[in-house]
This record gives C-alpha cells, structure tokens and sequence, in this order.
C-alpha cells in the first residue's frame, strides 16, 4: 500500500511538473488518438514470482474531449499451493469500457486522472495437481495425499469492474500510470466438484464473496491521430 501512495504522488507530482512548463498563453488544443501499453506490474510478478505467469496489453482510443474508449487484454497461469490442495488455473481475459479524465489539461497534453467503467469477461481451465482426502469410515479418519492430476473442463466468469487511476506523461507520448480496480462477478460458472478459486483478470476469490480488488502499474505510448 505504501509502495502504491509514493506512485500515486510520485505521478501528480509529474503532471503538475509538466502543466506548469506551458504557456498559459498559448491556443489551446486537443489531442484524439489511440494510447497503447502494457501491465509492467504482471511482467515484474511474472519474473519474481513462482509458479506465475502473465501479461496484458491495455489501450484506450480517445474519442471526445473527455472520454475514451479503453480496454485490456491478457493472459495469466497461476499455481496456487494451500493446505489441502494444490491446483493451477489458466486462462485468457479481456476487459471493455469507458474512460472519463476528470484532469484538465493545457495545451494538447494527455495527462489523465480517470475513472472508468468495465465490463470482462474471462475464459480458462483449472487442473487440480493434488489434494488431501479424509476418510471418515476408518477408525483412526486416515487422510490420504492424491497426487494424480485431475483436469477440469473450461469455465468462464463474467465481471464488472470500476477503475480509478492517474496516467502522466513522463517523455514525448511516453505515459507511467497506477490504477486501482474494484470488481464484481455477475456470471461465475464452475466446473463439476470443483470451486473456481483464481480467475485471470479478476483475481483470486474469498469464499461466499463475489466481490474482487486490483491494482495495476502501466506503461503506454499515445499515437496521435488529429488535433482539434
């Protein structure tokens, strides 16, 4: 969490920076184009963490003053190892919405403090790599390790997610950014005996709870296209 404050400050810090070395006297105008990045957070979690693996490219097209059209797409695998089981679960996303800046920006900059709205949809498969059975019939409740892999068939969860973040440009159309994601599922099918308990795109699940969190860390170029 603290890691995330000094990013959130470090970024407004930066757009002040860069509103502040333009003339307010110069005509106003505005940038329409397409940005497009990547999570750089998955790809640090991809090469520090065991038994994970993913990537995401995001992008948003702007299409009025203040709004743009934004979406992700990505893939993860990840193993997760608890006390009673050990399963990976496997599968590809993508996530649909809208983006309003609420920043007002000089000149034809593309800073952005955003909120957004998305609709996700995510498709995998889990395997379940072993598990402990209890047996009750036997006189001591002897528990066994099953070690034979069990392969379940595809599942998909459908989701809504609210995001919040800031997006500065650091170089000439080269943007750092931080959000934040809130995320309900609204469509979660499981496979027969077993629960989804890690969804790609959503995260992982808390028992009887639909509701999820997120945090992302992005790097994106802005691909001007007009002026207006």
């Amino acid at each position: 969490m603290r890691t995330y404050i000094f990013f959130i400050s470090l970024l407004l810090s930066l757009v002040t920076f860069a509103q502040e070395e333009v003339s307010k006297d110069s005509t106003k105008t505005h940038n329409f184009g397409l940005r497009v990045g990547t999570d750089i957070s998955k790809l640090v979690k991809t090469a520090v963490i065991k038994d994970y693996t993913a990537f995401e490219i995001n992008a948003d097209y702007k299409f009025a003053k203040k709004y743009s059209l934004a979406g992700e797409f990505g893939n993860e695998k990840r193993t997760i190892d608890e006390t009673q089981v050990n399963f990976t679960t496997e599968g590809s996303y993508f996530k649909i919405g809208v983006d309003y800046n609420a920043y007002k920006n000089w000149l034809d900059m593309e800073n952005a403090i955003f909120v957004g709205l998305r609709y996700g949809l995510s498709s995998y498969k889990n395997t379940l790599n072993s598990h402990t059975v209890f047996n009750p019939d036997t006189y001591w409740g002897e528990s066994g390790l099953k070690t034979e892999p069990i392969n379940y068939n595809s599942s998909t969860t459908h989701f809504v997610e609210f995001i919040i973040g800031i997006k500065a440009e650091i170089f000439n159309n080269l943007y750092l950014g931080i959000n934040a994601q809130l995320k309900n599922y609204v469509g979660n099918k499981n496979p027969d005996n077993f629960e989804n308990l890690y969804i790609p795109g959503f995260g992982k699940t808390t028992g009887d709870s639909t509701w999820g969190v997120g945090f992302g860390y992005t790097v994106s170029y802005f691909i001007p296209f007009y002026k207006k």
